[in-house]
């Protein structure tokens, strides 16, 4: 496995090696060891699930706040998707910052984002299926949503805002300015 850091440093991007011969192709998805190495803490992974979506629909902007903060691993089992990751750590210089990657079965990139992040996707392909481990479990009243759109953010979508779809709870979230997210320290 191949870590690299991206514009914000504790997230990172994940790229695998692979094996291929004539059977097909083998490649590492998941080392708890490594990732630890990288991140420097411990880390367990505790819910994994899949989400798939259809072309033109962004899930997202997603966090859980404290004591419900999620790490997340996360990637792409087919199709692709356009994924955006947003810094919600008031107290360091990259708070609002957001990076951007292309995830898909074909590049085979994964990221790994610490908590104190809202996290989102837009598919581009007919269907993707998007595969995200979680350090915690899923706590709805711990769970919140910034406005994907959010025009102080101004995330460069590939899509025409008109064209992209969401759902009701993703057209409802909050703008940044207003982020309930309470700070948290990095054992």
């Amino acid at each position: 496995m191949r870590f690299s850091s991206l514009e914000i440093p504790d997230v990172l991007l994940i790229e695998p090696k692979i094996f291929e011969d004539e059977r097909g192709i083998v490649f590492e998805s998941y080392r708890e060891n490594l990732i630890e190495e990288k991140i420097g803490r411990k880390i367990s992974f505790v819910q994994e699930n899949i989400c798939v979506s259809k072309k033109g629909f962004v899930r997202g902007l997603h966090y859980q706040t404290y004591p419900m903060e999620q790490d997340k691993l996360v990637r792409v089992t087919r199709g692709e998707v356009f994924d955006v990751v947003v810094d919600l750590r008031k107290n360091l210089p990259t708070f609002g910052q957001y990076i951007t990657q292309v995830l898909s079965s074909k590049n085979r990139k994964q990221l790994f984002i610490p908590f104190g992040f809202a996290h989102g996707f837009l598919t581009l392909s007919d269907e993707s299926e998007f595969s995200y481990k979680l350090s915690n479990y899923y706590s709805p009243e711990n769970q919140h949503c910034l406005l994907w759109s959010d025009p102080q953010l101004a995330i460069p979508w590939p899509y025409d805002f008109k064209r992209i779809k969401a759902s009701i709870r993703d057209q409802q979230g909050h703008f940044f300015d207003h982020t309930n997210l309470e700070a948290s320290k990095i054992d």
